[in-house]
């Protein structure tokens, strides 16, 4: 989807002044939608009434956009009722939030649902999630909020209690006891922070594990696990971690199909609990047990260590209570770790702080958080296999500054996690948008360039092989993988697949001891924005006729206007054919005039008009370079070199900007173009030094000199 500079880089300001104001941290979350829950639940509190949330409102368009949108039959008989309509004495939690709490209705939503069930398992981790100050008491007000992790951000989502009911029972999310609705409530916070119920429809568990934590997670393919697979999930429970799985289905259609053993192809599990237990029957001394959760509440495995399984009756009284053994159709169930590492695909574990799960050790780990975008035709440059665009990608400079504390093999090195995740793909789903195919690459950084904050050119990546990448390429929300390399610099490039494709994310680094990461951004300067006085001795022969076409055209008064010198220039470009442009437009023209007229009176001079000739003879040989076929224009991604050939450095944010500014719908920059672009360069950077008057790089403007400053420039 398109961005706007207005809209997109205003907004990334006001974020990141919140974020030095100490917003959006758990304990001062932002208000999503700007939504005050305390001061809205005391307003109807006060008039006595039912909140109403009209960002959100009961109403198809809260529903979805397809297979539940206003021309769905599904939606049809649906009816927005509150809990006090649906039952008699509503609860918000019925002895504790467990996991029966949580019952999948008619939304493909498991793996939210999986999420949620291991977040039960952790109280301090459910009423982050959940906020305990909530009941259907004296105090309801129809209104309720929960918290939610959002790219590097707690949010607070305040919704009504309004649910989508049929025939009076709840379409989606519901609880074993009729009367409770914590789990149906949080999944309406959830389907208002990404758009709409159906919004939430397929997913991976990781997702919401790490939207209700800011933890990373990490993926094992059960074929290729870990020789100490068990001990490694073991020791995730025992810290906390949210542990998911699924058994991978080949054909689509065969999604959610179950299989002859109870168990659900295409399907997210919750890994809730792994255990070791005496059994008399075996040889071995213990028999590894793993504990899962179907988010159905229904449809178990039924092979061995299954409810009724005769497994159960080897095992003691005391054995039994330990593994909280039930008889229960609820969708929970035991199996052996070996049937477990048979039947599932991959299992996904989200680490919280995150911990190292290779050995005995508790770490505390560094995280560093770096915000990013890729731009069509500027920062957008696609994989390895794309040479001459990869470079342009965002680019992060890590150090890794200290050793682990116990070396594998006595190798000194440093362990840490990169996760690159997407944003805001499932909200923009209903536009059309799909996950990207994303991924990572890093390389290591020349001891020479050690400190050197510059953008890596394409030269580097041509004769320079990655140190380390991540394993594939994946239509992922986030991809994560867990490296070892020896202390240094290095640099990662996160990236779509293909180029050109457009969209905002964020990458994080964690690792066991002190690394920064941040991203590569110029120091902002230019080389000569003052002008330079115009040089003496003889006129070339260029010179000479442009002095007479000057005067035929300036008159008496030796003082051309924009329109004016638009014929100027264009009868002096028209003879450059190999050019290969159409000339200048008279905004072009009106813009440099503001550059460089000196005197305040909107026209130019003899004098400044060579000046600006001088300059765009200088501009056109930079153009001729990078215009190597002749075709009129620079590909847009050439465009910071060139702008930087003309003496300008800036930053990525700047260069997204002068893309989205500048280049046409096929990335393309032509001569006028590109001359506007430098004249608004050097005339905003002379106006910027003029008001910098103690040269410190900062200046305060009142709205009139701002708007005079803008609207000639």
């Amino acid at each position: 989807m398109p961005y706007t500079p207005s809209g997109f880089f205003c907004d990334r300001l006001i974020r990141e002044r919140e974020r030095r104001d100490g917003e959006g941290s758990l304990s001062k979350p932002l208000r999503f939608s700007g939504q005050d829950f305390t001061l809205l639940k005391q307003e109807c509190i006060q008039k006595k009434g039912l909140f109403e949330d009209d960002t959100f409102p009961a109403s198809v368009e809260s529903l979805g956009y397809k297979e539940l949108g206003h021309k769905s039959n599904k939606v049809k008989n649906i009816v927005w009722k509150r809990p006090k309509e649906i039952c008699d004495n509503p609860q918000f939690i019925v002895g504790g939030a467990s996991r029966t709490d949580i019952c999948q209705g008619d939304l493909g939503d498991c793996w939210l649902l999986a999420a949620i069930a291991c977040l039960t398992l952790y109280e301090k981790l459910l009423y982050r999630v959940v906020p305990q100050d909530q009941s259907f008491g004296d105090t309801y007000a129809g209104i309720f909020h929960f918290q939610f992790w959002r790219y590097g951000d707690w949010v607070d989502v305040v919704i009504d209690d309004r649910i989508p009911t049929f025939n009076g029972q709840l379409v989606f999310t519901k609880s074993a006891e009729r009367n409770e609705f914590w789990s149906a409530l949080l999944e309406k916070a959830y389907a208002k922070l990404h758009g709409s119920y159906e919004a939430l429809k397929g997913g991976n568990t990781t997702e919401a594990m790490e939207d209700f934590t800011g933890g990373v997670t990490e993926f094992y393919e059960l074929k290729e696990a870990p020789k100490e697979l068990y001990k490694i999930m073991k020791k995730a429970l025992e810290r906390g971690s949210l542990m998911g799985c699924s058994i991978d289905s080949l054909v689509p259609a065969r999604f959610e199909t179950r299989t002859v053993t109870g168990l659900v192809k295409g399907h997210a599990y919750s890994v809730t609990a792994v255990e070791e237990c005496k059994a008399s029957q075996h040889k071995e001394s213990k028999v590894r047990l793993v504990r899962l959760r179907n988010p159905w509440g229904q449809v178990e495995w039924n092979g061995p260590w299954s409810d009724n399984s005769k497994e159960w009756t080897t095992l003691s009284k005391g054995e039994k209570e330990k593994l909280q053994h039930q008889n229960a159709e609820d969708g929970e169930f035991w199996m052996s770790f070996e049937d477990f590492k048979k039947n599932y695909t991959k299992i996904e574990i989200c680490n919280l702080t995150p911990d190292a799960l290779e050995d005995d050790k508790i770490h505390k780990w560094t995280v560093s958080v770096n915000e990013g975008r890729w731009v069509r035709g500027c920062s957008a440059g696609g994989c390895r296999n794309y040479p001459d665009t990869f470079w342009t990608n965002p680019q992060y400079r890590l150090r890794l500054l200290e050793e682990d504390d116990d070396p594998e093999d006595n190798e000194m090195a440093c362990s840490f996690v990169v996760a690159l995740m997407q944003k805001n793909r499932r909200k923009e789903r209903k536009m059309g948008a799909n996950l990207f195919t994303i991924g990572f690459a890093i390389y290591e950084v020349p001891k020479e360039m050690h400190g050197n904050k510059q953008h890596m050119q394409k030269e580097f990546f041509l004769f320079n092989s990655s140190k380390a990448r991540c394993k594939s390429y994946i239509n992922l929300r986030e991809v994560t993988q867990r490296f070892r390399l020896s202390p240094g610099e290095y640099v990662i490039i996160p990236s779509t697949y293909e180029p050109h494709q457009e969209g905002e994310f964020i990458l994080r680094v964690f690792s066991e001891k002190r690394n920064t990461s941040e991203e590569i951004e110029n120091r902002i300067e230019a080389d000569h924005p003052v002008p330079a006085p115009a040089s003496a001795g003889e006129e070339s022969e260029e010179d000479q006729q442009f002095r007479t076409i000057f005067q035929q055209i300036a008159g008496d008064e030796m003082e051309i206007s924009a329109n004016e010198l638009k014929n100027v220039l264009n009868r002096v470009v028209s003879k450059h054919k190999e050019m290969n442009t159409e000339g200048f437009s008279l905004e072009s023209c009106r813009s440099m005039i503001a550059l460089m007229d000196m005197d305040g009176t909107g026209r130019l001079n003899l004098q400044e008009f060579r000046h600006l000739w001088n300059k765009i003879k200088q501009w056109q040989g930079i153009f001729k370079h990078y215009d190597s076929e002749q075709t009129g224009g620079i590909n847009s991604y050439e465009m910071r070199n060139a702008v930087n050939d003309a003496g300008f450095r800036l930053n990525n944010q700047l260069y997204d900007i002068i893309t989205m500014r500048y280049a046409n719908e096929n990335m393309n920059i032509d001569f006028d173009s590109f001359v506007s672009c430098l004249v608004r360069l050097e005339g905003m950077f002379r106006a910027f030094q003029a008001f910098d008057q103690d040269g410190d790089g900062t200046i305060r403007l009142s709205v009139l000199e701002w708007l005079q400053l803008t609207m000639y420039a």
